[in-house]
């Protein structure tokens, strides 16, 4: 066998145990679903996405010990996870209310006026909204400030 024929020999060697190392540290991820929801956390189902250019936004909101958001609305749908803290979530035309506690996820309601109320630590969320390019978010109820 010549050096040439070696060093072709040598080098597809190495080539393959390269792409046998590589498969071999291939794998599929562990896949855990935090939220399937066709309604929100007040029951109020879900009827459709808006229209126009969809728009993927996602936020982290920190809400101080034992504050209130303003009470407001979404025009889009949205999911939130709780990455610390408690979140009481108020609807305020029938009064439902319901507690999250850290890393659990909901959904949120679609234009149904309510607001979140941290406990004894600031509440962490992250928030992503399925909504449409130039459609805010958040809207305040009559009289409230802005969520954020």
């Amino acid at each position: 066998m010549t050096s040439s024929t070696m060093k072709k020999l040598l080098l597809i060697a190495t080539f393959c145990l390269a792409n046998t190392v590589t498969c071999a540290n291939t794998a599929t991820g562990q896949r855990e679903t935090l939220l399937k929801a066709t309604a929100a956390w007040n029951g109020k189902a879900y009827t459709q996405y808006p229209s126009g250019q969809p728009e993927l936004t996602m936020i982290k909101l920190t809400i101080a010990p034992h504050s209130q958001l303003p009470w407001h609305y979404h025009p889009v749908p949205n999911a939130v996870y709780l990455l610390s803290g408690t979140l009481t979530l108020r609807d305020r035309v029938s009064g439902k209310s319901r507690t999250i506690h850290q890393g659990e996820a909901f959904a949120e309601s679609v234009n149904v006026v309510h607001r979140g109320e941290a406990g004894d630590s600031p509440a962490v969320l992250l928030i992503t909204y399925a909504g449409t390019k130039h459609k805010p978010t958040s809207i305040p109820a009559k009289g409230e400030k802005a969520e954020y």
